[in-house]
């Protein structure tokens, strides 16, 4: 059944996803949120032209320290349809900063070896 289905997420705002489903099918499939291999929620569907609105409120039990993952899948097969991935927590502070810096110091390697290739060349 999930061939057939294509779910494009329209936003994500105060802690609830709304999505369109498109479906060959005109029954409305039972989409279930899924976080590390629990069913945590099921999303509710309104029929809409075109498919169906997929409305799911994420609990607050995903809401954790470090990187959460959500999976919206069919129930019927267990397709995944759409992922949510969640980022959480002092402990991503230290991470980020350190790809930051590496981040810009290969930028500072990459600025002087293209420096130098000019210089060599003769081009501007």
């Amino acid at each position: 059944m999930s061939q057939a289905m294509e779910l494009t997420r329209v936003e994500l705002k105060a802690g609830r996803y709304e999505g369109h489903l498109r479906n060959a099918s005109a029954q409305a499939p039972v989409i279930e949120l899924v976080h590390q291999d629990r069913v945590v929620a099921h999303a509710t569907l309104e029929t809409v032209e075109n498919g169906h609105r997929v409305i799911a409120d994420l609990p607050a039990s995903v809401l954790s320290d470090g990187v959460q993952v959500i999976a919206l899948r069919s129930a019927a097969d267990g397709v995944v349809l759409d992922r949510l991935t969640l980022l959480a927590g002092a402990g991503l502070d230290g991470d980020f900063r350190s790809e930051m810096a590496l981040m810009r110091e290969e930028l500072e390697l990459l600025k002087r070896a293209f420096r130098r290739h000019c210089l060599e060349t003769g081009a501007d």
